[in-house]
């Protein structure tokens, strides 16, 4: 035998030719390559259609008409001289193949067909999809030549620039080599103002309130086709609310209430939460009748993103928002997970298919009443985010009742942050999920070459190939449309139809997510398979990672109530930042949300909680923010530790250069202590009579402070706020005066940081500088003060952070600091410092009273320092005092006054000097601290520096800091009390120290 085969195809040897020996010595040479020539025309034909993908008109193979030029040259070069009767045969040939190939092309096309009728429909689906894939996705990479613009345009409508929706695009977009630019409103943007506001960006992102801006300004029907944008005005005009909340396009003659499973009255704008019925008992009429399992009765929010209208094409993000009729809170969850939980595997199936009808039949029914529009508002790359609200109850198929434009979360709670990060993950989702680069400029894809005769305008091939990627990259979203019924059963048509027949986007879409269900059908053999979406099995920024070890120790973001402008903008590698935040704001809460759910965040501490209500005091405060791994060892591990060091400004203060008012204010009208009393600022009458000096620490008084109008405390000179009793005035007692005062004589004190305060004030006062101060809690003794001539000493109570039965009492402390100062003199030589924030009570006053007369020192000053301002801001992890607890320490603190002068003690009233300056507290989570230390570097300074000049009847309330930056080295570590509210009460403890005479 003697073969000779063609190789110069793609495909395999598609040709063997056989002659027997016995008949070569028979035939001359003409003969044998004219029959050799016969046999492959004869043969070729029937072994070439298989190979066929399409037929032309002319009904010729096209793969043959290409492959006869191909082979004849080869053929006759194989014979380098051939006779004339040789081409004349050759010619014979050529025509007996042409009347064969017309005779047998039925024939021949009817085997085909039974060939590829025994191979089973998905198969043949599957490859003819996936060669129309490869085709598409190469002539994509061909037309590749320029990477677009890509700057995007974020409006922010009145969001600031410090909200965290803000915050996120920036991060996400720069992260994405987006150039971003921010504007409040289209017609403030640079970029919107010309050319129909199509000019000049790529992305145009309108936040919730600059959406009409968007709308107004910027021609849809001149967007270019590498542009996106985040509103489809189709979507938006068609569940608009026509009047008390009726969907625009239920206002169409031909639709009624009964079509649809959704509430005609559901297109409203639903600012308060919508109310989960009790009991299935109360489901409503437009509720499909279906078998249902065990009674579920729940609201849930699903999340859509639709990103093409014509034809549809939209998707389900895997995070939804319940709640049942047995919360009272909304909460964040992944739908699969709560079906399966309420319904079981089977029935969890099928609700879920049923919430995608649903929601698909609404979006076909809404879209179909607005077609006009189509032409007016061309958008390849545009999307739309929708917010559906569905009922269930006591059926599997849903009801929607609400529908809205945005991204709600009504029913989480506000103080978690729940509905910011829950919203936030599925933007970031839904920026990575639109992020391929389907993104064209300068490329023509219209036409009908290298796409299979399949003829696509330039709209077409984008919206393909950005589907065909959205299905392929793995994310949080689901294809909720075209469905997984539609694409069974259009490939079943498709299968079953001649292949000639045209296809349309529509079907092209199908074949598409068909295919890659397929896919994953074959991939992952699993009871959930043919539920499988393009999501899975990948990870998405919203999926809990919770198992395992924390991987990757990092914050994705810091929420902050306020918001707060941090400075660098939050990154997750940078570590420390700095905010600024108003007078006016007291409290800021923090909640750091990890990279990775394996990880764990702690503030402050340790075991400090997740998220918190921290207290700002004015000046610099700091917020430490711990990443921790709390799995496997005692005690969490911190990995990573973020710090944000915020700055309180003072209240704002207008200098006085001309004249002025004096104003007056006993409480803030932010917290009415005292309901029947005046707030804020009043017009001060000044009494003309000499004022005397004041006989007590607790004579009622007022803040003095010098305005423009008392009116509007924003043109006060809050420099000069003081303090005035009412009657009398508290001397300033200067320094020399101070030390003969305190000069062999030894002060006590006991209580809390806030009498801890006052100590070292005096201190400082006294020896003009405070070289030594710490945050005892326990007992202090300094001997070192005005040249060894005055002793102080200091016990800590109450010792709150022990447990009760280990807490030293009030009488045990009391007597461990006298024993420690001993020796001591029964005289007003000895004088005992009592008091705190609010632990005080008549008992301790009783106590004192009967620990110095066993001690024999009943003839000691005793002066109680009565309660302050404290507890309450809403503060997490402390007690926090309602306005009524507020208004009855007020109360309790007269009752202190009374039996403390009952025993003969001198009070200092801080209650109603902190009172009307609550605000005005520095660091601390009790908001209780109105002193802070602070440390400088400090030459030798002569005993006269330090000195107060104020000698009116007002006592300042501003700290004298002494001016050390011209003096010479060496310089010292040194320490200064500041606080101009501990201040003024400490200045009337030394008045009243130094008012008695001395034994």
């Amino acid at each position: 035998m003697v073969s000779t085969r063609l190789r110069n195809f793609s495909s395999p040897p598609l040709l063997t030719l056989r002659v027997r020996t016995a008949f070569r010595s028979r035939l001359t040479d003409p003969v044998r390559v004219f029959l050799q020539v016969v046999g492959f025309l004869l043969t070729v034909p029937l072994r070439f259609q298989f190979y066929f993908e399409s037929s032309p008109a002319d009904g010729t193979s096209g793969v043959f008409r290409e492959a006869l030029p191909r082979f004849l040259p080869m053929l006759l070069l194989r014979r380098r001289s051939f006779s004339g009767p040789l081409l004349l045969l050759l010619g014979a040939a050529v025509c007996l193949f042409y009347r064969n190939r017309l005779r047998s092309g039925p024939r021949l096309r009817s085997a085909v067909l039974d060939v590829q009728s025994r191979r089973p429909p998905e198969e043949v689906l599957l490859e003819e999809t996936r060669r129309w894939i490869s085709s598409l996705e190469t002539l994509h990479v061909q037309v590749w030549s320029q990477r677009p613009l890509r700057r995007a345009v974020v409006l922010t409508g009145h969001h600031l620039v410090s909200d965290p929706e803000v915050q996120l695009y920036q991060q996400v977009l720069q992260q994405m080599d987006y150039e971003v630019q921010l504007s409040r409103y289209a017609e403030t943007s640079s970029f919107l103002r010309t050319d129909h506001g199509v000019r000049g960006w790529s992305l145009l992102l309108c936040l919730s309130s600059s959406e009409r801006s968007c709308l107004r300004r910027v021609s849809f029907s001149h967007l270019q086709h590498h542009q996106t944008v985040n509103l489809l005005p189709r979507i938006i005009e068609a569940f608009s609310d026509a009047g008390e909340g009726l969907c625009h396009f239920y206002t169409q003659s031909h639709l009624t209430g009964s079509e649809l499973p959704m509430m005609p009255h559901a297109c409203g704008l639903i600012n308060q939460k919508l109310q989960v019925p009790q009991d299935p008992a109360g489901a409503d009429r437009h509720s499909p009748a279906r078998a249902p399992p065990p009674a579920m009765v729940a609201m849930v929010n699903i999340y859509i993103l639709v990103t093409s209208v014509k034809p549809l094409t939209s998707f389900l993000h895997d995070i939804s928002v319940v709640t049942t009729n047995q919360e009272q809170q909304g909460r964040p969850t992944k739908l699969r997970n709560f079906l399966l939980q309420q319904l079981g595997p089977l029935t969890s199936h099928d609700a879920l298919g049923q919430i995608k009808k649903v929601i698909g039949d609404v979006l076909l029914a809404a879209l179909s009443t607005n077609e006009k529009q189509e032409t007016l508002s061309r958008c390849v790359l545009c999307y739309q985010l929708l917010t559906f609200t569905l009922l269930f109850s006591g059926s599997i198929t849903p009801v929607v009742v609400q529908v809205e434009t945005d991204l709600t979360f009504n029913s989480l709670s506000r103080d978690t942050f729940e509905g910011q990060i829950t919203k936030d993950l599925i933007l970031e989702d839904t920026l990575h999920f639109l992020s391929s680069e389907t993104q064209t400029k300068g490329s023509q894809y219209g036409g009908c070459r290298q796409t299979h005769g399949i003829c696509l305008s330039e709209d077409e091939f984008l919206l393909l190939l950005q589907f065909q990627r959205q299905m392929k990259t793995p994310s949080a979203f689901q294809l909720l449309y075209p469905s997984s019924s539609s694409s069974s059963s259009s490939s079943s048509s498709s299968s079953s139809s001649s292949s000639s027949d045209p296809l349309r986007v529509s079907d092209l879409l199908i074949r598409i997510s068909r295919y890659y269900e397929l896919q994953r059908n074959q991939s992952y053999i699993t009871d959930e398979s043919e539920e499988r979406t393009n999501q899975e099995p990948a990870l998405s920024s919203s999926q809990d990672l919770s198992e395992g070890p924390c991987v990757d120790p990092l914050l994705r973001q810091i929420y902050s109530d306020p918001p707060l402008t941090l400075t660098p903008p939050f990154s997750p590698r940078v570590k420390e930042y700095r905010a600024e935040v108003t007078f006016d704001t007291v409290t800021v809460r923090i909640r750091p949300q990890t990279v990775s759910s394996a990880c764990r965040v702690h503030l402050d501490e340790h075991r400090g909680p997740w998220m918190a209500n921290y207290p700002v005091g004015l000046g610099h405060s700091r917020i430490s923010i711990l990443v921790t791994d709390d799995g496997g060892e005692p005690e969490p591990v911190v990995l990573t530790i973020y710090t944000v060091h915020v700055y309180r400004e003072s209240r704002p203060s207008l200098p006085m250069f001309g004249d002025h008012v004096t104003c007056g204010f006993l409480q803030d009208c932010g917290l009415l202590v005292q309901p029947g009393r005046s707030c804020g600022l009043q017009p001060l009458i000044r009494t003309q009579s000499p004022l005397q000096t004041c006989n007590s620490g607790h004579v009622p008084g007022r803040w003095v402070v010098p305005c423009l109008s008392c009116s509007d405390n924003r043109t006060c000179d809050w420099r000069e706020v003081a303090w005035q009793p009412d009657s009398c005035y508290h001397p300033l007692v200067d320094r020399p005066l101070l030390q003969d005062c305190l000069t062999d004589r030894k002060v006590l004190f006991i209580g809390d940081s806030t009498n801890r305060g006052m100590m070292y004030f005096l201190m400082e006062r006294v020896n003009s500088s405070l070289e030594d101060w710490g945050k005892a809690h326990d007992t202090l003794v300094y001997r070192n003060l005005n040249g060894g001539q005055t002793l102080v000493s200091y016990s800590y109570y109450p010792q709150f952070w022990l447990e009760k039965n280990q807490r030293p009492t009030f009488r045990q402390a009391l007597l461990q600091l006298i024993d420690r100062s001993r020796p001591l003199v029964n005289s007003n030589l000895t004088v005992l410092v009592v008091g705190g924030v609010q632990w005080l009570n008549i008992n301790h006053l009783r106590t004192v009273r009967e620990v110095l007369n066993r001690e024999s020192l009943s003839d000691v000053l005793v002066l109680v320092k009565s309660y302050g301002m404290g507890f309450h801001l809403p503060v997490g992890g402390i007690r926090s005092l309602s306005l009524k607890e507020v208004q009855d320490l007020y109360r309790e603190n007269q009752n202190i006054i009374t039996a403390a002068k009952h025993h003969g003690y001198e009070v200092i009233d801080t209650f109603s000097i902190t009172m009307g300056r609550y605000k005005e507290f520095l660091q601390g989570r009790c908001a209780c601290h109105f002193h802070d230390v602070e440390k400088f570097w400090s030459s030798g300074l002569s005993d006269d520096t330090m000195s107060t000049t104020r000698t009116g009847p007002e006592l300042s309330s501003q700290s004298v800091v002494p001016d050390t930056d011209q003096e010479a080295w060496p310089k010292a570590l040194s320490y200064h009390v500041r606080g101009p509210v501990n201040q003024v009460y400490s200045e009337i403890l030394l008045s009243r120290l130094c008012s008695k005479t001395r034994n």
